[in-house]
């Protein structure tokens, strides 16, 4: 599928920051190759100004969490994003941001505690793990511990650090960032970061306002949702191919998708 960008009307007076540019993309989930064309359009993009209000002063790249599992190239994405914005090009001086999803916790608790293997794995563990070990020998994918040895040695300490210090939310103006959304009826400050990660009902029915315009990944939709209160860019990308990007500017919503 190639590149391509169309913009959605404006709804409401949801603003981003003066001046700020953002760039929300959707679960990646270990497909470097499209979070690499994305990255691509994401460039071209920045000297685009569709509202003739010039060059944004500050451009912000925030990735909604789920970067790994299920696709083949978890590895080559985290080792992506920890090069932060390139020295040189329309993205030079970006702020990179990327939320914790539900699976680095997975990952994360695997590290810690092999016993959550069966339910990791069935959810595209064993991709991620074949990323940092490349081929698995006969019998380790049924032998959990071993499993969990060979990660931890194969995983660089800075990949570590960077899933254990991975934020569960990101605001920038009236919009909220969350990989899977937020509890109704309970004040952003008092928020769980599991829910944060890993909620679905009652956020999805929920009708009523939020503290914020609520941006998240974590429930895949064929295209991207605009609804009252929140916009879902899941479009399931390790499956469909197509990786969505939300680009919020002043009052403007507009969509990238590769």
């Amino acid at each position: 599928m190639s590149d391509q960008a169309f913009k959605t009307s404006d709804t409401s007076r949801m603003k981003a920051p003066d001046g700020t540019r953002v760039y929300a993309i959707g679960d990646i989930h270990g497909r470097m190759d499209l979070f690499e064309r994305l990255l691509a359009a994401i460039s071209t993009d920045v000297s685009y100004d569709p509202y003739e209000i010039g060059r944004p002063d500050r451009v912000v790249v925030i990735c909604m969490g789920d970067l790994i599992d299920r696709g083949p190239d978890s590895r080559g994405v985290i080792e992506r994003l920890l090069s932060g914005a390139p020295a040189t090009g329309p993205l030079a001086g970006a702020q990179f941001i990327a939320l914790r999803g539900n699976h680095e916790d997975y990952m994360t608790q695997f590290l810690a505690d092999f016993s959550v293997a069966p339910g990791w794995l069935r959810n595209g563990g064993l991709e991620a793990i074949r990323s940092y070990v490349g081929h698995l020998p006969d019998g380790f994918v049924a032998d959990y511990p071993a499993l969990q040895r060979l990660l931890y040695r194969a995983m660089p300490p800075s990949h570590l650090r960077f899933l254990s210090r991975m934020p569960a939310k990101h605001v920038e103006g009236d919009y909220l960032f969350v990989h899977a959304g937020i509890r109704p009826e309970v004040p952003l400050e008092r928020q769980d970061a599991y829910d944060m990660m890993w909620i679905r009902e009652p956020f999805l029915s929920h009708t009523g306002p939020y503290p914020k315009m609520v941006v998240h990944g974590h429930t895949q939709v064929s295209e991207p949702e605009i609804h009252p209160n929140r916009i879902a860019i899941d479009t399931g990308a390790y499956r469909s191919g197509r990786l969505t990007c939300l680009v919020l500017e002043g009052a403007g919503r507009r969509f990238l998708s590769t």
